[in-house]
């Protein structure tokens, strides 16, 4: 059977053919060969799904490196161009669904909205000129919150995400609007993360996601997906800062990695990047039917790469 994800991406769906003489050969070489397929499997959907996000991070050293000092047209204004060439041949190429474009937008203006008050509040800079901007923002900074959304949309769609345990829609909506609030209010009141972390972890503690990387579901605490996206989210805000992007106090005088405690704070991004595409995709739980199997049981005619 044909799965949607085939549809929105025809041009990986053209790889099936030769996805799946891999497959056959791999498989038929026992547990390791299998083991070994699902390994690039699972590394190609992460890829394709980080497509938008990383053509952002090789915008950024790119021209960090290579973009001249006395060009006409700032480096922050070709990076806003830039990413909206690539969102529009994203979208030409139906590369990108229009689903993940809304996604994208709404990241978009959400993460500018914190922008303009982070900036002017001091808690990090824009150190290069600009005329493509609002107060001291660049607009290509939205994009790399949208980058974000983007990963969280393909992602769900490319591992067909189930869910067991899922806190109520409304809870989540709660929580991620505390978790907005407190970007703001914490430079007047209290910071109030370590209540914020304690919430989540209570709403999400039983919650597993199933992610299907071929023929089975395997599961993980969402919790734990939750982490890992944001240590790599950590690992990207390095290259920025490296590319001069954007700079903390701290690194005024000379690049230095941002602090592990910013983990933190990418943490609880996580929590409101991921519930703005939940309400788009809305968590399924998962049927018994599509629980893992015994080895050798349903798992005959395997689906495509992307499925």
């Amino acid at each position: 059977m044909s799965h949607p994800a085939a549809r929105d991406w025809p041009l990986i769906a053209g790889l099936q053919e030769w996805e799946s003489r891999l497959a056959k050969h791999l498989a038929g070489r026992g547990r390791f060969g299998v083991a070994l397929y699902e390994f690039f499997r699972f590394g190609v959907k992460q890829a394709w799904a980080c497509l938008f996000g990383g053509l952002m991070c090789a915008l950024l050293l790119g021209t960090h490196w290579w973009y001249p000092k006395d060009a006409a047209l700032a480096r922050y204004d070709f990076l806003t161009l830039a990413a909206l060439g690539i969102q529009a041949l994203l979208l030409a190429l139906r590369m990108e669904t229009w689903s993940e474009a809304r996604v994208i937008l709404m990241f978009h203006v959400v993460g500018t909205g914190m922008e303009l008050f982070k900036t002017a509040a001091g808690s990090w800079i824009y150190p290069e000129a600009s005329v493509l901007r609002i107060g001291g923002v660049p607009l290509f900074t939205g994009f790399m919150y949208a980058a974000v959304g983007s990963y969280l949309a393909r992602v769900w769609r490319l591992f067909d995400f189930r869910f067991r345990a899922h806190p109520p829609m409304a809870a989540t909506v709660a929580l991620s609007v505390l978790i907005y609030v407190n970007f703001f209010a914490h430079h007047f009141i209290m910071d109030f993360r370590w209540a914020l972390f304690g919430l989540t972890a209570v709403l999400f503690a039983r919650t597993w996601v199933y992610f299907r990387i071929w023929r089975v579901y395997r599961r993980m605490p969402l919790l734990l997906g939750f982490v890992l996206v944001a240590l790599f989210i950590w690992f990207a805000e390095n290259i920025g800062t490296f590319a001069n992007a954007w700079r903390y106090p701290n690194q005024s005088h000379a690049w230095q990695w941002v602090s592990i405690a910013k983990l933190g704070s990418w943490f609880l991004l996580m929590i409101i990047s991921y519930v703005m595409v939940s309400v788009v995709n809305r968590p399924q739980e998962i049927r018994v039917a599509d629980l893992p199997q015994p080895t050798g049981q349903g798992g005959e005619n395997s689906p495509s790469l992307i499925s």
